[in-house]
C-alpha cells in the first residue's frame, strides 16, 4: 500500500509538471512576437533617475565596452523611456529593464520575467524605495542582469538556428566529434579534414566562421591550462587557415592577449578563451570565441571557434551570432533525448 501511495504521489507530479510545460507553451504561443533590434535594452525610467547615479550604474553594468573587440562598441544599446510613455509599440520590445523607484514599495529586490508581453522576451524589474537603494540593488545584482540578457539573446539565436537547421551540416560535425552545434541555414562546408573542419556564412563584406577540430589528450599534461589551449590553437590555425597571400595565415594577435574562463553551461563544463585574431604578414583581423573541451571518453580535447571578419562594420552583433552557435553545441545522444522530452510536453 505504501508503495502504491508513492508511486500515485510521483505520477500526480509527473502530471501537474506536464500540464504547467503545456500551459506555459500555448501561453507563448498567443503572445505577439518580440520587436526591437538584436542587443538593444528598453529601459523604462524617470529622467531625473536616469540622468543622476541610477542612470550611471546601469549604464556601467550594459553600456560598457564590449570585451575583445577592434572598435569601441558597448555590450548592449540602451533606449531611455519615460514610464509615461511606455506604451504597446515599447511594451513589445525583446528586452526590457523597469526601474521602479516609489515610497510605495515595500520589498525591495529585482524581479526577473520572460514573456509578459511578447515572446521570447525578457522583461527585468527593479523595485526600490529610493534612488540609493535602486543603485545598491544594480551592483549586486549586475552579473546576473547582465547574465540573463545575454542568455536570452543567445536562446533567440540558437531557437532561430533549429528553426531553420542547414541539416547537412550536424551529420559531419557529428561523424568527427559525437556531437555538432546548429547551424542555421546558409552556413557552408568550407574545408574538412580527419580531424579539421571550417564551416562558414559569407557575404560580399562579411565573413562568419566557425571552426571546429580535435586533438588527442597528452597523458600528465594539464589540457585545459591557458597557455595549452592557446598554443594547439595557434598551430591549428597556421596550419588549417591560409591567408590570401603566400606565408599568411591566421593566429590569435599579440596586441591583446586572450581571456580565458572556465564555464560549466547546460550539463557541459568548458574553457572559453576570448580574444582577437590577425593575419600574419596581413592586415586582416577581428574578435573570436572559443571553447575547448574533453571528449566524452576522455581521449581528445575539442575546440570550437567562431570568429569574425567584418571590416566595414560594427561586429558585436555578427560576434553574438556565431558564439551563440557554439554554444549550442550538443552530443548526438543528448540531442534525441531533447527530442524525446519535446515530443512528451
Amino acid at each position: 500500500m505504501k508503495r502504491f501511495l508513492i508511486y500515485m504521489a510521483l505520477a500526480a507530479a509527473t502530471a501537474i509538471s506536464i500540464c504547467s510545460c503545456s500551459e506555459e507553451k500555448r501561453k507563448k504561443a498567443l503572445l505577439p512576437n518580440i520587436s526591437g533590434k538584436a542587443g538593444e535594452v528598453i529601459v523604462v525610467i524617470n529622467k531625473g533617475d536616469w540622468e543622476g547615479a541610477v542612470g550611471a550604474v546601469l549604464r556601467d553594468t550594459l553600456a560598457c565596452d564590449c570585451p575583445f573587440l577592434p572598435q569601441k562598441e558597448p555590450l548592449y544599446t540602451l533606449v531611455e523611456v519615460a514610464p509615461g510613455g511606455f506604451s504597446n509599440i515599447f511594451q513589445i520590445h525583446r528586452n526590457i529593464i523597469i526601474v521602479n523607484i516609489s515610497k510605495d514599495v515595500t520589498e525591495s529586490g529585482v524581479v526577473f520575467r520572460n514573456n509578459v508581453w511578447a515572446a521570447p522576451q525578457c522583461v527585468i524589474r527593479i523595485n526600490a524605495a529610493d534612488s540609493e537603494t535602486a543603485v545598491k540593488l544594480i551592483k549586486e545584482n549586475s552579473p546576473k542582469i547582465a547574465g540573463v540578457l545575454e542568455e536570452a539573446e543567445r536562446d533567440r539565436v540558437i531557437t532561430n538556428a533549429k528553426r531553420y537547421e542547414e541539416q547537412s551540416l550536424a551529420p559531419v560535425v557529428t561523424q568527427m566529434i559525437g556531437g555538432s552545434p546548429h547551424f542555421p541555414s546558409g552556413y557552408k562546408l568550407k574545408k574538412k579534414t580527419d580531424n579539421f573542419i571550417w564551416i562558414t556564412y559569407d557575404t560580399e563584406f562579411t565573413t562568419q566562421s566557425i571552426l571546429i577540430y580535435k586533438y588527442p589528450v597528452t597523458s600528465g599534461a594539464d589540457m585545459m591550462a591557458r597557455e595549452n589551449i592557446i598554443k594547439v590553437n595557434e598551430q591549428v590555425l597556421k596550419d588549417n587557415v591560409p591567408g590570401m597571400f603566400e606565408n599568411t595565415f591566421m593566429t590569435i594577435s599579440s596586441f591583446a592577449k586572450p581571456s580565458v574562463k572556465y564555464i560549466r553551461y547546460k550539463g557541459r563544463e568548458f574553457a572559453e578563451m576570448r580574444g582577437l585574431w590577425e593575419v600574419h604578414n596581413d592586415y586582416m583581423g577581428g574578435p573570436f570565441v572559443t571553447h575547448v573541451f574533453y571528449s566524452p571518453d576522455g581521449k581528445y580535447m575539442i575546440g570550437l571557434e567562431a570568429f569574425v571578419y567584418a571590416p566595414k562594420y560594427d561586429k558585436r552583433h555578427y560576434l553574438r551570432q556565431v558564439e551563440s552557435i557554439i554554444y549550442s553545441f550538443e552530443w548526438a545522444d543528448s540531442g534525441k533525448e531533447a527530442k524525446e522530452t519535446d515530443k512528451k510536453d
